[in-house]
């Protein structure tokens, strides 16, 4: 068998085999498949797609190319979650330790910042120290001892998933619904989850545009979830304006560390209680979503939520300062606040011009091994459906580059929008 020939049959829109996929996966992950060849079969696969029995082989191959864990033995349910990414999106910073003050135990593997769309390890490094590394063994160890583990994808686990992600992103090929659904699917399978919450993202800020696409990508994951002895529930989240106010990575971890003290915004905090509520319905902790979004609140109000994020940072080797005194983390060199150039009702703040502009500053990565500037983005101050007045601070821009200041800043008044009427605020969840 030959890559070139997998390539050629899923450009020319035919089913692989099993044996094909396999063959072809064992390659990524040994590396005898070169990464143009990954890559030019990524693109393939864009653009004429996969069946369900397709991207169900190529799921369990990418998490058979490593350890598959098994949880049993070390908490009682495992229960994991998994944004499809956004703008903003800095929930599991703030629902895993919710939900692990609630007494569930929750072990999660994140990613970087896929394109447009920023990446929670990114994000935990603006904390000094912090380890996204952990190995298969300190995973299971921290989520025995302490209930909570946030890290990187370990090499153990679906390895040749973590070659296809770093080159999906720089290559086109992100939005690919069986890329997507075997990608994050995989993961889940060999961490060991009993149980998933899947946050599946729709809008303009999104990969998946419109509800139709979104509700393709759930169906599809819930279905391979099930397939693999998985609880499994998708929930269609909102993505056509940014999530909360800060998008950048130390903003965004302010934003999830001020939530968990009984601050951050409003659409931030409901989103995180919603999520939570689900896991810990899924998890056996609460008998319904009500139950679960008042042990939620609770572990917010008496602190046991902040204080699980601290034990977190430290036992991963985070400066654990920077959480109890977020004024710590890195500044940009230049803030600017940009005034409303008109008043009105706000009837569009797009995120995917927000997400881009923030690359553009360097809070994400243009091409493969790029540096990430932790400090850079911005905080948008506004919602869809807000009035605003003229001279009114619209949004405020981080930048340590005077020149890609001044270029973003044009870019993020364009993505804001006004109507002379009231105009309705955004839903957070479609169903």
């Amino acid at each position: 068998m030959r890559a070139v020939d997998v390539i050629i049959k899923k450009r020319d829109k035919k089913e692989l085999t099993h044996e094909e996929i396999h063959y072809f996966v064992k390659g990524i992950s040994s590396g005898e498949i070169p990464d143009y060849q990954v890559s030019a079969w990524a693109m393939a696969i864009l653009l004429n797609g996969m069946t369900p029995h397709e991207t169900t082989d190529l799921t369990l191959a990418m998490a058979q190319t490593g350890e598959v864990l098994d949880m049993h033995d070390v908490v009682d349910i495992a229960v994991d979650k998994h944004s499809t990414g956004g703008v903003g999106d800095k929930t599991s910073i703030s629902v895993l330790p919710i939900v692990a003050a609630c007494g569930l135990s929750v072990g999660k593997m994140s990613g970087r910042g896929l394109g447009f769309s920023g990446g929670t390890l990114d994000k935990l490094e603006s904390i000094p120290g912090y380890r996204c590394d952990l190995t298969t063994e300190e995973f299971i160890a921290q989520l025995k001892n302490i209930g909570i583990v946030l890290s990187g994808q370990s090499k153990d686990l679906a390895p040749a998933d973590g070659k296809l992600y770093a080159l999906r992103d720089v290559t086109g090929t992100v939005q690919s619904i069986p890329l997507i659904a075997s990608s994050v699917m995989s993961k889940k399978i060999a961490a060991g989850a009993h149980a998933v919450v899947l946050d599946v993202k729709v809008g303009d800020g999104a990969f998946m545009k419109t509800l139709e696409d979104a509700r393709e990508l759930a169906d599809l994951m819930v279905q391979i979830g099930e397939l693999a002895g998985r609880k499994v529930v998708a929930l269609l989240s909102d993505m056509n304006q940014p999530l909360g106010n800060a998008v950048g990575n130390a903003l965004e971890i302010r934003e999830a560390i001020d939530m968990l003290q009984g601050g951050g915004p409003e659409d931030f905090r409901e989103h995180c209680l919603h999520v939570s509520a689900h896991m810990l319905v899924l998890g056996e902790r609460a008998k319904d979503l009500a139950e679960g979004r008042e042990m939620s609140e609770r572990a917010i109000e008496d602190g046991s939520a902040f204080e699980k994020l601290r034990i977190l940072v430290k036992a991963q080797a985070g400066d654990v300062t920077f959480v109890d005194d977020s004024d710590k983390f890195p500044k940009a060199e230049f803030v600017e606040v940009v005034e409303s150039p008109r008043s009105g009702y706000l009837d569009r703040v797009q995120a995917r011009i927000v997400g881009e502009a923030a690359v553009t500053l360097g809070a994400g990565r243009a091409k493969k091994g790029d540096p990430v500037d932790h400090a850079v983005g911005f905080v948008i101050h506004h919602k869809v459906g807000d009035k605003t007045e003229k001279g009114q601070p619209l949004f405020t821009i981080h930048a340590n580059n005077e020149k890609l200041l001044e270029e973003v800043r044009q870019s993020i008044l364009t993505a804001h929008s006004w109507n002379d009427v009231p105009v309705p605020a955004l839903p957070l969840f479609y169903e």
